[in-house]
């Protein structure tokens, strides 16, 4: 049976129990919360993301919204090597490619989603089993002003891209901090969008990711790396 977790009152709280859960195992605490442990993640890429909302009360799941709209923070976790670097981009949402005109940065979901993110490392290599890995210390972050302009920026361009009817230009290359990638369970998965004479077209749903050299800026400098 799963161990109901009750939500957190403050940020404070929620700091409180992400930081409680430093230095365990993957493994520990999923026997904490009765949850059964993948053998790998090939196909149970966001397991260990449900585990840690699980453990610490989120609600959204896949909702557009943060995973604890209440308190305006989203939980991500994040890959990273012995050497402190993320080993993957991180996901941030579902990009729109439809219905689009009029969007503005500041009523996006991506802003929304990266307005106060608590991150929590998890420390292992892609060959470790997904028990052994271990959970860091929390990052409680806000996008200062540069961030900030730089994640507008990245996502303004691709947006206009898309808008004009090239989502299919576009590539892991655009952007400074902030990609547009494929997003789909397989190849065959298709959506509408935007075709380059303005017609509908069928492609494959598409994701906003965070770079790497973005998350690992963020753990240097929070972690005097």
């Amino acid at each position: 049976m799963n161990k109901i977790v009750s939500r957190p009152a403050s940020v404070a709280a929620l700091l409180d129990n992400a930081q409680a859960l430093a230095g365990l195992s993957i493994g520990e605490l999923a026997a904490r919360l009765a949850q059964p442990v993948p053998a790998d993640l090939r196909r149970d890429k966001g397991w260990i993301g449900q585990l840690l909302e699980l453990a610490l009360g989120a609600s959204a799941g896949s909702k557009p919204e943060q995973d604890f709209p209440e308190l305006g923070v989203e939980l991500k976790t994040l890959p990273i090597d012995e050497r402190g670097r993320p080993l993957e981009t991180t996901f941030v949402c579902v990009a729109p490619l439809t219905d689009i005109a009029g969007l503005r940065w500041e009523d996006s979901n991506v802003r929304n989603k990266l307005s106060r993110v608590l991150w929590i490392p998890v420390l292992g290599n892609r060959t470790q089993a997904p028990g052994e890995r271990l959970l860091g210390p929390p990052l409680l972050w806000t996008p200062d002003e540069r961030e900030a302009q730089l994640l507008r920026q990245d996502w303004e361009e691709i947006m206009e891209l898309i808008s004009l009817g090239r989502v299919q230009e576009i590539t892991a290359r655009h952007g400074q901090v902030l990609q547009l990638r494929p997003k789909a369970a397989n190849g065959r998965a298709l959506t509408d969008a935007i075709g380059p004479a303005g017609q509908w077209i069928q492609t494959r749903p598409r994701g906003f990711y965070l770079k790497t050299t973005f998350t690992a800026g963020l753990l240097a400098r929070h972690f005097m790396l």
